[in-house]
């Protein structure tokens, strides 16, 4: 009996991103290929200028594609308007960057629910009561984000990533402005959304000890897709990266 496989959460085919005209011209994506399965906790790296940032702002529908499709489940958002897109962003997709973004106004719960707000819908509390649980954060609902650590504000905005059960989350360098430790809470907490809550995250990062919290890899070189490790380790992330960077070296040479 014949099976089809699942459609991938988030997936590029024959994508490219140019910028600027002419002579002057930068080709920061180069006809790439690549699907991003649901449920997974996927990483994208690459050498700096590789393209992995770019990718997932098309990926993201933050930025838009030169030519090709990029689809979210099965919709072609790169055929959508803008309208359409805003509303896609809104309802199906999350992001947390590395800047937390939350608002110092608002209480972290507050700031946990404003894209419900936002959109006029009321939360689930089940939902809100697991996502709370699961990232610590019961004690500091009250506090605003001046009262809260680096890291417990970047725990309030992946919480606000995943509030509204978008079916990608989009998360670039989430613990660039981290200390060790705290980072290692935040990329645990990424890695139990998916293990325990179904979730699918695609995060760039340029830590090889971060992207190791990551069911996959993929490795990115000169805005083409250079390969993938699949339950990655510091260790063959790093030879990974090497390999990129000594075959950059060769072709430059």
């Amino acid at each position: 009996m014949e099976t089809t496989s699942p459609t991938p959460a988030s997936s590029a085919r024959g994508l490219s991103k140019v910028y600027g005209t002419g002579a002057a011209a930068v080709r920061a994506l180069d006809g790439v290929d690549v699907d991003f399965a649901a449920g997974a906790f996927t990483a994208i790296m690459g050498p700096s200028g590789s393209g992995k940032s770019t990718l997932m702002h098309v990926l993201a529908g933050l930025d838009q594609a030169s030519a090709g499709r990029v689809l979210l489940g099965d919709t072609d958002i790169t055929a959508l308007g803008d309208d359409a897109l805003t509303q896609l962003r809104r309802d199906r997709v999350g992001f947390v960057f590395q800047s937390f973004n939350l608002l110092p106004m608002f209480t972290a719960k507050e700031n946990i629910l404003l894209p419900l707000d936002l959109a006029g819908a009321k939360a689930d509390e089940r939902w809100f009561d697991t996502l709370v649980d699961t990232l610590g954060l019961g004690a500091r609902l009250d506090h605003r984000p001046s009262e809260l650590s680096g890291g417990q504000q970047q725990r309030v905005a992946i919480a606000r990533a995943l509030i509204a059960e978008p079916e990608v989350v989009f998360a670039d360098e989430p613990t660039g402005n981290l200390d060790s430790r705290s980072g290692a809470e935040v990329l645990s907490f990424l890695r139990r959304s998916v293990r325990e809550l179904g979730r699918t995250i695609i995060m760039v990062t340029h830590d090889p000890a971060a992207a190791a919290y990551a069911d996959r890899v993929v490795l990115l070189a000169d805005g083409r897709i250079a390969g993938e490790i699949v339950d990655p380790t510091p260790e063959s992330v790093l030879s990974g990266l090497d390999a990129l960077r000594a075959l950059d070296s060769v072709v430059g040479a």
